[in-house]
């Protein structure tokens, strides 16, 4: 009987080269793909960065604009208040500068028959009035009637009033209310046209 004798193991190895060749070429095959994927992955990430980025740049520089825009806006508005401040200040040395001969029109309207002004003394919006009256009721006509409201003249305030002898012209003497009254300008936009003087009734 013959034996015949077949060596596999050379069958065998080659299987085995064979496996780990496909296994190499797996791996490769898979680091590849991968690798691909990464970088569409990259490149994907780089166009959405830099998107973001162009966006962001574009909202900077809008709102550089409209910070410069708020800046002109700011700069407006003071230099329209330093006008207006101006305005205004000019229209006040105006008024102050007419207001001696809105104070002596309205004492003129005011002053009733029976009352004689001495003295007028104005410190920055108070007045205050000194003079002689027949009466104390005469007085009372007085400060009535720069209560009224009509001028540049409010708010009167009775200071002093006392009884006095008057020298007349003839040497005879003639007994008087001296008074002190204090009265206070109003502001030129307040103030009111002076009205027609009314007449007094004698006392």
């Amino acid at each position: 009987m013959n034996i015949v004798l077949i060596n596999l193991l050379p069958h065998r190895e080659a299987r085995r080269k064979k496996r780990r060749e496909s296994f190499y070429v797996g791996v490769v095959a898979s680091l590849l793909a991968g690798g691909v994927v990464l970088g569409l992955i990259f490149m994907g990430l780089n166009v959405l960065i830099d998107a973001q980025q162009s966006r962001n740049t574009f909202l900077q520089e809008q709102i550089d604009q409209l910070n410069h825009q708020i800046r002109d806006i700011a700069t407006l508005r003071q230099q329209i208040e330093a006008l207006r401040a101006r305005q205004r200040a000019v229209e006040d040395l105006q008024a102050d500068r007419n207001l001696p001969v809105y104070l002596f029109d309205d004492l003129t309207l005011d002053t009733p028959p029976g009352v004689q002004i001495s003295s007028v003394r104005q410190s920055g919006a108070s007045v205050l009035i000194q003079g002689l009256a027949l009466s104390q009721e005469r007085v009372a006509d007085l400060l009535r009637a720069l209560a009224g409201g009509r001028g540049w003249l409010e708010k009167p305030e009775l200071i002093e009033i006392h009884a006095v002898e008057q020298r007349l012209p003839d040497g005879d003497t003639q007994s008087m209310s001296a008074f002190q009254v204090r009265v206070t300008l109003r502001k030129p936009a307040t103030a009111k046209k002076p009205a027609e003087p009314q007449p007094h009734k004698g006392h």
